[in-house]
């Protein structure tokens, strides 16, 4: 079974059993819905309530209503299983799938994408290349042509000066 991060516990909140979370997803209404969410992808549960305030997720969880029984979250991930991700509009992509991506740019492989970094205005593709060089791709389509997830290749058109 394969488990895709979607938030962060960073803390209990009051006595009752409440959880803090920092959502790793651009979909926190996410934790509204009626699935199975995954601790650690060990520990099974169900979110009851869900709040939100100031870009951070507040959820009670059944099963879970004294602090001292969710402490043992804190500085954990929680998770979903891959068939419960949400559908995403057309050119969206999960971080997921973009990481590991083979660059492809005029035909020759450049590099893989190591991370996506979120900008204001546009999110950055962290790649590396063969030789070890970092180098980085703003995700706007002067740039990103083509995505193909399902053969892992990420096209691009580089302008001169980028993989130095």
């Amino acid at each position: 079974m394969e488990f895709i991060k979607v938030g962060y516990i960073t803390n209990t909140h009051g006595i009752k059993g409440d959880i803090k979370i920092y959502p790793l997803t651009d979909f926190p209404e996410r934790f509204k819905e009626d699935i199975d969410f995954y601790i650690d992808e060990k520990v099974k549960v169900n979110i009851t309530k869900v709040r939100y305030y100031r870009g951070l997720v507040y959820v009670s969880l059944k099963d879970y209503d004294n602090i001292n029984e969710v402490l043992k979250f804190k500085d954990k991930y929680i998770y979903v299983k891959k068939d419960d991700l949400v559908e995403l509009p057309e050119d969206t992509y999960f971080i997921h799938d973009l990481e590991g991506m083979d660059v492809i740019d005029s035909g020759k492989c450049v590099g893989v994408v190591k991370e996506v970094l979120f900008n204001q205005t546009n999110d950055i593709y962290r790649c590396v290349s063969k030789d070890g060089k970092e180098f980085m791709i703003p995700a706007v389509k002067a740039f990103v042509k083509d995505v193909d997830v399902e053969n892992k290749k990420l096209y691009v058109e580089l302008i001169e000066g980028m993989l130095e």
